[in-house]
């Protein structure tokens, strides 16, 4: 019965948003001002469409390699059908990544994997990933701050992504103030267990694997994706302000709508045009990058869910399926 309710909920989810995309693809043409979006759209080189969403598959592939570094304890099927549904879980569902880990949490929970080793290797996982984009963003902004990279050289746009980057340093001492407040207040463990993904994801920094290529080409080659839909328009911007502009504008897919429709949207034309990009073009090249970045990753999710859910859930329903997952500790 619960996987028949998934199933119906997961189809109305993605239902409404196909009416959503419908709605704003509407109001774009009803709009005036926005025509001029919509023709540079129709005119946009489909070569470099396909190869756009050739570089989104890579991405997602990205994500599914990193995510066995983390979760080696799962078979390779059931990890690859696991990687896959939380990346379509991040596209599909508000809030974007904590979404995909709420998902995935809970699929590795019926899969067999104690609670505590799911949290911890989620947020090992997850500040792995979020320290590639750290390290993006200060490597970006100092090209442009230093004016090696071309694009703006202002205090604003180049030094304050660099402040930030360097901020972010704070959260290695997170560890120590989760733990001293798990001792304080037993009840609040769990915040110990998510401390540990960050020493987590400093040991996969220094453990030399082929693996962690696979953190770096989520993120890069989603960025990749974004640049080509800009050089099916015509011409390219500078490859580090774009690059700032994308850290920037995802920023806004934290506001919970499902699929991020319209709020990312306005977020990264927005940071593109503060780093200097024509809006018309930054519209339209935005609008073809969402549409990649979210029906790449959500249809091979969908698939993916149904493959991992007739694992978990046996032919007979009166039987139960075995663990896929046994327990092997707690890190």
């Amino acid at each position: 019965m619960s996987t028949a309710i998934d199933r119906r909920g997961l189809r109305r989810r993605i239902v409404t948003l196909a009416v959503l995309a419908v709605c704003g693809v509407t109001g774009l043409l009803a709009v005036p001002a926005l025509r001029p979006v919509v023709r540079d759209m129709a005119d946009m080189n489909p070569a470099l469409v396909a190869a756009a969403v050739a570089l989104e598959l890579a991405s997602c592939l990205s994500f599914v390699v990193v995510f066995r570094l983390f979760f080696e304890p799962v078979p390779k099927g059931a990890a690859r059908e696991l990687a896959w549904t939380q990346t379509g879980s991040g596209a599909l569902l508000p809030g974007g990544g904590v979404g995909s880990l709420a998902i995935g949490g809970w699929l590795l929970h019926l899969a067999g994997m104690p609670t505590r080793q799911i949290v911890q290797r989620s947020s090992g996982l997850f500040f792995l990933t979020s320290a590639i984009n750290v390290l993006t963003l200060a490597v970006a902004g100092l090209l442009l701050l230093f004016g090696i990279a071309d694009g703006p050289h202002d205090a604003l746009r180049a030094g304050v992504p660099v402040l930030v980057a360097a901020a972010s340093v704070v959260v290695l001492a997170l560890p120590r103030v989760m733990r001293r407040i798990s001792s304080e207040h037993p009840r609040a463990g769990w915040l110990e267990d998510i401390g540990v993904g960050i020493p987590a994801a400093r040991q996969a920094l220094a453990r030399p694997s082929w693996r962690l290529a696979g953190a770096l080409g989520y993120l890069l080659f989603d960025i990749c994706v974004l640049w080509t839909t800009f050089a099916a328009l015509g011409p390219l911007p500078p490859l580090a302000p774009l690059v700032l502009a994308y850290l920037a504008g995802y920023l806004a897919n934290a506001i919970p709508i499902p699929g991020g429709i319209g709020v990312l949207d306005a977020g990264l034309v927005g940071a593109l045009a503060l780093y200097g990009m024509p809006v018309t073009h930054a519209a339209a090249a935005v609008l073809a990058y969402h549409a990649i970045a979210f029906w790449i990753p959500t249809l091979g999710g969908t698939l993916a869910y149904a493959r991992l859910r007739r694992r978990l859930n046996p032919d007979d329903e009166r039987e139960t399926a075995p663990p896929l997952v046994a327990a092997t500790g707690t890190s």
